[in-house]
Protein backbone atom coordinates (compact mmCIF):
# COMPACT_ATOMS: atom_id res chain seq x y z
CA UNK A 1 0.00 0.00 0.00
CA UNK A 2 1.26 3.01 -1.30
CA UNK A 3 -1.09 5.94 0.58
CA UNK A 4 -3.96 5.47 3.25
CA UNK A 5 -7.45 4.76 1.47
CA UNK A 6 -8.30 8.07 3.78
CA UNK A 7 -6.85 10.95 6.30
CA UNK A 8 -5.73 9.06 9.45
CA UNK A 9 -6.63 10.03 12.54
CA UNK A 10 -5.16 12.55 14.88
CA UNK A 11 -2.83 10.90 17.55
CA UNK A 12 -1.55 12.69 21.29
CA UNK A 13 0.66 11.44 24.37
CA UNK A 14 -0.23 10.91 27.36
CA UNK A 15 1.32 11.62 30.75
CA UNK A 16 3.39 8.65 30.46
CA UNK A 17 4.46 8.88 26.96
CA UNK A 18 1.86 6.29 25.69
CA UNK A 19 0.90 7.57 21.81
CA UNK A 20 -2.93 6.86 21.78
CA UNK A 21 -5.46 8.05 18.33
CA UNK A 22 -8.58 10.13 18.49
CA UNK A 23 -10.27 8.97 15.82
CA UNK A 24 -12.99 11.66 15.66
CA UNK A 25 -10.47 14.09 14.58
CA UNK A 26 -7.97 13.63 11.54
CA UNK A 27 -4.19 14.29 11.90
CA UNK A 28 -3.55 17.80 10.88
CA UNK A 29 0.25 19.04 9.70
CA UNK A 30 1.64 22.29 10.05
CA UNK A 31 3.45 24.89 7.71
CA UNK A 32 4.93 28.03 9.46
CA UNK A 33 1.73 27.95 11.93
CA UNK A 34 -0.61 27.36 9.39
CA UNK A 35 -2.81 24.10 9.67
CA UNK A 36 -3.90 21.90 6.88
CA UNK A 37 -5.25 18.29 6.15
CA UNK A 38 -2.70 16.44 4.56
CA UNK A 39 -3.15 15.29 0.79
CA UNK A 40 -3.41 11.23 0.72
CA UNK A 41 -0.93 11.72 -2.16
CA UNK A 42 1.82 13.11 1.14
CA UNK A 43 1.45 10.44 2.90
CA UNK A 44 3.66 7.19 3.17
CA UNK A 45 3.90 4.44 6.07
CA UNK A 46 6.18 5.42 8.53
CA UNK A 47 9.76 4.18 7.66
CA UNK A 48 11.05 1.45 9.18
CA UNK A 49 13.68 2.93 11.69
CA UNK A 50 12.01 5.68 12.08
CA UNK A 51 11.44 7.37 15.73
CA UNK A 52 8.09 9.07 17.59
CA UNK A 53 8.55 11.81 19.63
CA UNK A 54 6.14 13.32 22.24
CA UNK A 55 6.70 17.19 22.10
CA UNK A 56 6.62 19.06 25.83
CA UNK A 57 4.41 22.24 26.31
CA UNK A 58 2.68 21.19 22.59
CA UNK A 59 -0.77 20.22 22.41
CA UNK A 60 -2.50 18.13 19.39
CA UNK A 61 -4.16 20.24 16.76
CA UNK A 62 -6.17 18.19 14.51
CA UNK A 63 -8.77 18.87 11.73
CA UNK A 64 -12.37 18.00 11.80
CA UNK A 65 -13.63 15.74 9.49
CA UNK A 66 -17.13 17.47 8.64
CA UNK A 67 -15.85 21.17 8.04
CA UNK A 68 -11.61 20.96 7.39
CA UNK A 69 -11.20 23.42 10.37
CA UNK A 70 -8.05 22.28 12.60
CA UNK A 71 -9.43 21.63 16.49
CA UNK A 72 -6.83 21.93 19.13
CA UNK A 73 -7.09 18.89 21.48
CA UNK A 74 -6.62 20.07 24.67
CA UNK A 75 -6.88 16.82 27.24
CA UNK A 76 -6.92 13.54 27.53
CA UNK A 77 -10.25 12.80 25.75
CA UNK A 78 -10.80 9.62 28.13
CA UNK A 79 -9.83 11.13 31.46
CA UNK A 80 -10.60 15.22 31.77
CA UNK A 81 -7.95 16.79 33.45
CA UNK A 82 -5.35 14.87 32.53
CA UNK A 83 -2.46 16.50 30.35
CA UNK A 84 -1.49 15.19 27.03
CA UNK A 85 1.40 16.22 24.33
CA UNK A 86 1.61 16.47 20.53
CA UNK A 87 3.27 13.01 18.60
CA UNK A 88 6.04 14.04 15.77
CA UNK A 89 7.93 11.65 14.14
CA UNK A 90 11.67 11.54 13.10
CA UNK A 91 11.70 9.94 9.39
CA UNK A 92 14.82 7.42 8.95
CA UNK A 93 17.40 8.84 6.46
CA UNK A 94 16.29 8.92 2.43
CA UNK A 95 12.95 10.59 3.67
CA UNK A 96 11.97 14.24 3.19
CA UNK A 97 9.20 15.48 4.73
CA UNK A 98 5.99 17.55 3.48
CA UNK A 99 4.11 18.78 6.48
CA UNK A 100 5.76 19.06 10.14
CA UNK A 101 4.05 17.88 13.31
CA UNK A 102 0.78 20.13 13.91
CA UNK A 103 0.66 21.48 17.10
CA UNK A 104 -0.12 24.64 19.91
CA UNK A 105 2.21 25.82 22.27
CA UNK A 106 2.14 26.72 25.42
CA UNK A 107 3.35 29.88 26.95
CA UNK A 108 7.32 29.66 27.51
CA UNK A 109 7.43 26.29 26.16
CA UNK A 110 10.66 24.62 26.53
CA UNK A 111 12.66 24.28 22.93
CA UNK A 112 12.66 20.99 21.22
CA UNK A 113 15.83 19.35 20.82
CA UNK A 114 17.94 19.02 17.31
CA UNK A 115 15.72 16.95 15.74
CA UNK A 116 12.74 17.08 12.61
CA UNK A 117 9.38 16.97 13.28
CA UNK A 118 7.41 15.43 10.80
CA UNK A 119 3.42 15.18 10.89
CA UNK A 120 2.35 11.81 11.83
CA UNK A 121 -1.48 9.69 12.29
CA UNK A 122 -2.41 6.36 12.50
CA UNK A 123 -4.52 4.08 10.56
CA UNK A 124 -5.74 0.38 10.03
CA UNK A 125 -2.98 -0.79 12.83
CA UNK A 126 -0.03 1.85 11.45
CA UNK A 127 1.57 5.08 11.53
CA UNK A 128 1.55 7.33 8.47
CA UNK A 129 3.48 10.65 8.09
CA UNK A 130 3.40 13.76 5.65
CA UNK A 131 6.52 13.05 3.32
CA UNK A 132 8.17 11.15 0.37
CA UNK A 133 11.43 9.04 0.14
CA UNK A 134 13.81 11.12 -1.90
CA UNK A 135 16.53 8.67 -2.38
CA UNK A 136 16.94 4.98 -3.38
CA UNK A 137 19.93 4.60 -1.79
CA UNK A 138 19.91 1.97 1.05
CA UNK A 139 23.28 2.87 2.62
CA UNK A 140 21.61 3.88 6.16
CA UNK A 141 18.87 1.48 5.91
CA UNK A 142 18.33 0.24 9.40
CA UNK A 143 17.55 -3.54 8.48
CA UNK A 144 21.27 -3.52 7.24
CA UNK A 145 22.97 -2.41 10.85
CA UNK A 146 22.84 -5.36 13.14
CA UNK A 147 24.61 -4.30 16.15
CA UNK A 148 26.86 -7.48 16.70
CA UNK A 149 28.62 -7.30 13.62
CA UNK A 150 29.73 -3.74 13.90
CA UNK A 151 30.66 -4.36 17.49
CA UNK A 152 32.79 -7.13 15.97
CA UNK A 153 34.34 -5.03 12.93
CA UNK A 154 34.64 -1.86 15.00
CA UNK A 155 36.80 -3.45 17.56
CA UNK A 156 38.67 -5.25 14.94
CA UNK A 157 39.68 -2.07 13.34
CA UNK A 158 40.32 -0.31 16.39
CA UNK A 159 42.83 -3.15 17.51
CA UNK A 160 44.97 -2.94 13.94
CA UNK A 161 45.15 1.37 13.78
CA UNK A 162 45.61 1.70 17.88
CA UNK A 163 47.70 4.60 17.15
CA UNK A 164 45.37 6.39 14.64
CA UNK A 165 43.86 8.89 16.80
CA UNK A 166 41.19 9.35 13.93
CA UNK A 167 40.09 5.93 13.91
CA UNK A 168 39.77 5.73 17.90
CA UNK A 169 37.66 8.94 17.17
CA UNK A 170 35.66 7.65 14.72
CA UNK A 171 34.94 4.42 17.16
CA UNK A 172 33.08 6.40 19.63
CA UNK A 173 31.62 7.90 16.92
CA UNK A 174 30.30 4.60 16.01
CA UNK A 175 29.43 2.82 18.98
CA UNK A 176 28.54 5.65 21.41
CA UNK A 177 26.67 8.06 19.45
CA UNK A 178 25.38 5.39 16.41
CA UNK A 179 26.86 7.51 13.38
CA UNK A 180 25.47 6.16 10.53
CA UNK A 181 28.51 6.72 8.40
CA UNK A 182 30.85 5.70 11.49
CA UNK A 183 29.09 2.66 11.44
CA UNK A 184 29.55 1.59 7.58
CA UNK A 185 33.25 2.71 7.53
CA UNK A 186 34.00 0.23 10.35
CA UNK A 187 31.39 -2.01 7.83
CA UNK A 188 33.92 -1.59 4.51
CA UNK A 189 31.20 0.04 2.75
CA UNK A 190 29.68 3.27 1.16
CA UNK A 191 30.94 6.85 2.38
CA UNK A 192 33.38 7.22 5.42
CA UNK A 193 33.70 10.05 7.67
CA UNK A 194 36.60 12.73 7.98
CA UNK A 195 36.43 14.91 10.58
CA UNK A 196 39.45 17.08 10.83
CA UNK A 197 38.48 20.43 12.59
CA UNK A 198 37.60 21.38 16.24
CA UNK A 199 36.72 25.16 15.15
CA UNK A 200 34.27 26.48 12.87
CA UNK A 201 33.56 30.00 11.33
CA UNK A 202 29.87 29.95 11.67
CA UNK A 203 27.73 30.06 14.45
CA UNK A 204 24.90 27.68 13.61
CA UNK A 205 21.45 27.82 15.39
CA UNK A 206 20.93 24.19 14.81
CA UNK A 207 24.63 23.24 14.74
CA UNK A 208 24.49 19.55 16.40
CA UNK A 209 28.25 19.12 18.17
CA UNK A 210 28.50 22.93 19.78
CA UNK A 211 25.66 24.56 21.19
CA UNK A 212 25.85 27.50 24.46
CA UNK A 213 24.89 26.73 27.58
CA UNK A 214 20.71 27.00 28.42
CA UNK A 215 20.28 26.50 24.64
CA UNK A 216 19.09 23.17 22.94
CA UNK A 217 21.65 20.52 23.92
CA UNK A 218 23.92 19.13 20.93
CA UNK A 219 23.52 16.01 20.06
CA UNK A 220 26.95 14.64 19.84
CA UNK A 221 30.50 15.36 20.91
CA UNK A 222 32.88 17.62 18.64
CA UNK A 223 36.47 16.05 17.69
CA UNK A 224 39.20 18.03 19.74
CA UNK A 225 42.06 17.65 17.80
CA UNK A 226 43.08 17.84 14.45
CA UNK A 227 44.59 14.50 13.03
CA UNK A 228 47.67 14.56 10.96
CA UNK A 229 47.20 14.26 7.10
CA UNK A 230 48.50 10.30 7.41
CA UNK A 231 45.96 9.98 10.44
CA UNK A 232 43.23 11.00 7.58
CA UNK A 233 44.83 9.30 4.54
CA UNK A 234 45.13 5.99 6.15
CA UNK A 235 41.14 6.56 7.64
CA UNK A 236 40.77 6.77 3.54
CA UNK A 237 42.95 4.42 1.60
CA UNK A 238 41.45 1.86 4.37
CA UNK A 239 37.75 2.45 3.23
CA UNK A 240 38.82 2.42 -0.38
CA UNK A 241 40.31 -0.69 -0.31
CA UNK A 242 37.44 -2.48 1.06
CA UNK A 243 34.66 -1.06 0.07
CA UNK A 244 32.74 -1.34 -3.42
CA UNK A 245 31.79 2.68 -4.93
CA UNK A 246 33.65 4.08 -1.54
CA UNK A 247 33.41 7.66 -0.45
CA UNK A 248 35.31 9.54 2.11
CA UNK A 249 33.83 13.06 3.15
CA UNK A 250 35.74 15.73 5.20
CA UNK A 251 33.19 17.85 7.06
CA UNK A 252 30.50 15.38 9.41
CA UNK A 253 28.51 16.25 12.48
CA UNK A 254 31.17 15.94 14.88
CA UNK A 255 33.29 18.50 13.84
CA UNK A 256 33.42 22.71 13.06
CA UNK A 257 34.18 23.72 9.41
CA UNK A 258 37.00 21.71 7.74
CA UNK A 259 37.46 24.67 5.34
CA UNK A 260 39.47 25.51 8.38
CA UNK A 261 42.17 22.97 8.19
CA UNK A 262 42.29 23.89 4.51
CA UNK A 263 46.18 23.11 3.72
CA UNK A 264 45.98 19.80 5.98
CA UNK A 265 43.17 18.80 3.28
CA UNK A 266 45.20 19.43 0.55
CA UNK A 267 48.14 17.82 2.13
CA UNK A 268 46.00 14.43 2.72
CA UNK A 269 44.13 14.87 -0.14
CA UNK A 270 47.64 14.69 -2.05
CA UNK A 271 48.45 11.67 0.17
CA UNK A 272 45.29 9.67 -0.74
CA UNK A 273 45.50 10.21 -4.13
CA UNK A 274 49.26 9.13 -4.88
CA UNK A 275 48.40 5.67 -4.35
CA UNK A 276 45.80 5.22 -6.78
CA UNK A 277 43.23 3.59 -5.55
CA UNK A 278 39.70 4.37 -7.04
CA UNK A 279 37.33 6.16 -4.70
CA UNK A 280 35.49 9.41 -4.30
CA UNK A 281 36.57 12.17 -2.03
CA UNK A 282 33.92 15.00 -1.49
CA UNK A 283 33.94 18.21 1.63
CA UNK A 284 30.90 18.72 2.87
CA UNK A 285 31.64 22.03 3.83
CA UNK A 286 29.88 25.73 3.99
CA UNK A 287 31.82 26.70 0.92
CA UNK A 288 33.16 30.22 3.04
CA UNK A 289 36.94 30.20 1.37
CA UNK A 290 36.89 30.18 -2.59
CA UNK A 291 40.70 30.14 -2.69
CA UNK A 292 40.78 27.03 -0.21
CA UNK A 293 38.39 24.83 -2.55
CA UNK A 294 40.13 25.85 -5.85
CA UNK A 295 43.60 24.37 -4.48
CA UNK A 296 41.51 21.42 -3.24
CA UNK A 297 40.24 20.87 -6.14
CA UNK A 298 43.56 21.23 -8.05
CA UNK A 299 44.70 18.54 -5.81
CA UNK A 300 42.51 15.90 -6.36
CA UNK A 301 38.68 17.00 -4.20
CA UNK A 302 35.73 15.27 -6.97
CA UNK A 303 32.95 16.77 -5.21
CA UNK A 304 31.91 19.56 -2.98
CA UNK A 305 28.39 19.73 -0.81
CA UNK A 306 27.56 23.23 0.05
CA UNK A 307 25.11 23.07 3.34
CA UNK A 308 22.35 25.81 2.90
CA UNK A 309 19.17 26.68 4.72
CA UNK A 310 18.17 29.82 2.90
CA UNK A 311 19.13 31.63 -0.97
CA UNK A 312 18.16 34.90 0.65
CA UNK A 313 21.43 35.98 2.34
CA UNK A 314 19.22 37.93 5.68
CA UNK A 315 18.08 34.39 6.25
CA UNK A 316 21.43 32.51 5.52
CA UNK A 317 23.09 35.27 8.03
CA UNK A 318 20.57 34.98 10.60
CA UNK A 319 20.90 30.65 11.18
CA UNK A 320 24.68 30.53 10.00
CA UNK A 321 26.19 33.94 11.96
CA UNK A 322 28.89 33.43 9.57
CA UNK A 323 32.21 35.26 11.23
CA UNK A 324 34.65 36.39 8.02
CA UNK A 325 32.67 35.40 5.19
CA UNK A 326 29.40 36.22 3.38
CA UNK A 327 27.09 34.76 1.44
CA UNK A 328 28.69 35.35 -2.01
CA UNK A 329 31.79 33.62 -0.77
CA UNK A 330 29.22 30.81 -0.90
CA UNK A 331 28.87 31.36 -4.17
CA UNK A 332 31.84 31.97 -5.70
CA UNK A 333 33.07 28.63 -3.99
CA UNK A 334 30.39 26.73 -6.03
CA UNK A 335 31.49 28.54 -8.99
CA UNK A 336 35.08 27.85 -8.77
CA UNK A 337 34.56 24.28 -8.29
CA UNK A 338 32.32 23.94 -11.26
CA UNK A 339 34.98 25.60 -13.35
CA UNK A 340 37.92 23.14 -12.38
CA UNK A 341 35.02 20.52 -14.19
CA UNK A 342 34.06 19.17 -10.27
CA UNK A 343 31.08 17.90 -8.83
CA UNK A 344 28.82 20.30 -6.63
CA UNK A 345 26.18 19.14 -4.29
CA UNK A 346 23.83 21.71 -2.46
CA UNK A 347 22.54 20.18 1.14
CA UNK A 348 19.63 22.15 1.70
CA UNK A 349 17.91 22.18 4.09
CA UNK A 350 13.58 21.84 3.99
CA UNK A 351 11.23 23.04 6.02
CA UNK A 352 7.63 23.51 5.22
CA UNK A 353 6.98 27.13 4.95
CA UNK A 354 9.80 28.25 4.53
CA UNK A 355 11.53 26.75 1.91
CA UNK A 356 8.06 26.32 -0.11
CA UNK A 357 7.31 30.05 0.18
CA UNK A 358 7.37 32.05 -2.73
CA UNK A 359 10.16 34.24 -2.35
CA UNK A 360 12.74 32.21 -0.77
CA UNK A 361 11.87 29.72 -4.05
CA UNK A 362 12.29 32.60 -6.46
CA UNK A 363 15.61 33.53 -4.83
CA UNK A 364 16.64 29.78 -4.84
CA UNK A 365 16.00 29.38 -8.61
CA UNK A 366 17.99 32.45 -9.20
CA UNK A 367 21.15 30.96 -7.02
CA UNK A 368 20.48 27.77 -9.31
CA UNK A 369 20.82 29.74 -12.36
CA UNK A 370 23.84 31.70 -11.53
CA UNK A 371 25.93 28.73 -9.87
CA UNK A 372 24.53 25.52 -11.66
CA UNK A 373 24.93 22.81 -9.60
CA UNK A 374 24.78 19.40 -9.80
CA UNK A 375 22.72 17.94 -7.63
CA UNK A 376 20.30 19.10 -4.98
CA UNK A 377 20.11 17.05 -1.04
CA UNK A 378 16.92 17.35 0.19
CA UNK A 379 17.52 17.24 3.85
CA UNK A 380 15.39 18.14 6.91
CA UNK A 381 16.29 20.72 8.87
CA UNK A 382 16.68 19.45 12.17
CA UNK A 383 15.34 22.29 14.30
CA UNK A 384 12.56 23.84 16.98
CA UNK A 385 10.67 25.09 13.71
CA UNK A 386 9.19 27.89 15.65
CA UNK A 387 11.92 28.91 17.33
CA UNK A 388 13.97 29.00 14.05
CA UNK A 389 11.27 31.19 12.28
CA UNK A 390 11.22 33.26 15.10
CA UNK A 391 15.01 33.69 15.00
CA UNK A 392 15.18 34.73 11.72
CA UNK A 393 12.29 36.97 11.81
CA UNK A 394 10.80 35.54 8.84
CA UNK A 395 6.92 36.92 7.94
CA UNK A 396 3.86 35.72 9.03
CA UNK A 397 1.25 34.02 6.55
CA UNK A 398 3.91 34.03 3.49
CA UNK A 399 2.35 32.34 0.54
CA UNK A 400 3.58 29.11 -0.31
CA UNK A 401 3.92 25.96 -3.03
CA UNK A 402 3.48 23.32 -0.62
CA UNK A 403 6.91 21.26 -1.00
CA UNK A 404 5.41 19.05 -3.24
CA UNK A 405 4.69 21.95 -5.48
CA UNK A 406 7.77 23.24 -4.56
CA UNK A 407 9.64 20.35 -5.91
CA UNK A 408 7.89 20.20 -9.26
CA UNK A 409 8.63 24.00 -9.73
CA UNK A 410 12.34 23.40 -8.99
CA UNK A 411 12.55 20.13 -11.74
CA UNK A 412 10.55 22.31 -13.95
CA UNK A 413 12.98 25.46 -14.02
CA UNK A 414 16.01 24.00 -13.50
CA UNK A 415 16.07 20.52 -15.81
CA UNK A 416 19.39 20.16 -15.62
CA UNK A 417 19.34 18.80 -11.49
CA UNK A 418 19.34 15.73 -10.04
CA UNK A 419 17.91 14.85 -6.72
CA UNK A 420 18.68 12.66 -3.74
CA UNK A 421 19.78 12.84 -0.35
CA UNK A 422 23.20 11.14 0.16
CA UNK A 423 26.38 12.32 -1.22
CA UNK A 424 26.84 10.20 -4.43
CA UNK A 425 29.78 8.10 -5.38
CA UNK A 426 31.29 9.38 -8.97
CA UNK A 427 32.52 6.61 -10.60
Amino acid sequence: MTHPSTVPSLVYSDERGTICDFPPLSMAGMAHGSYSRPELEDLIALPEGSELFTLPDRLPVGIDPATGDPLLLEEHPDYPGKKIQAVAAFMSPAHTSILTAAYQSRENAVLLPLFAYTAVGWHDGRFWVAGFRSDADQRQEHQHFRQPVINRQTEKLLKRYRNNRLIQHLGKCCLTYHCPAARNYFLGRHEAPLPTSPVCNARCLGCISLQPSGCCQSTQERISFVPSAQEIAEVALTHFRRAEQPIASFGQGCEGEPLMQAELLEQAIRMIRSEAIPGTINLNSNASKPEAIDRLAHSGLDSLRVSMNSAQQKYYNRYYRPHGYDFSAVKESIRVMKAAGKFVSLNYFILPGFTDSIDETNSFLDLLTQTRPDYIQLRNLNIDPEWYLRSLDFPAEQPTHTIRGWLETVKREAPFLRFGYFNPFLG
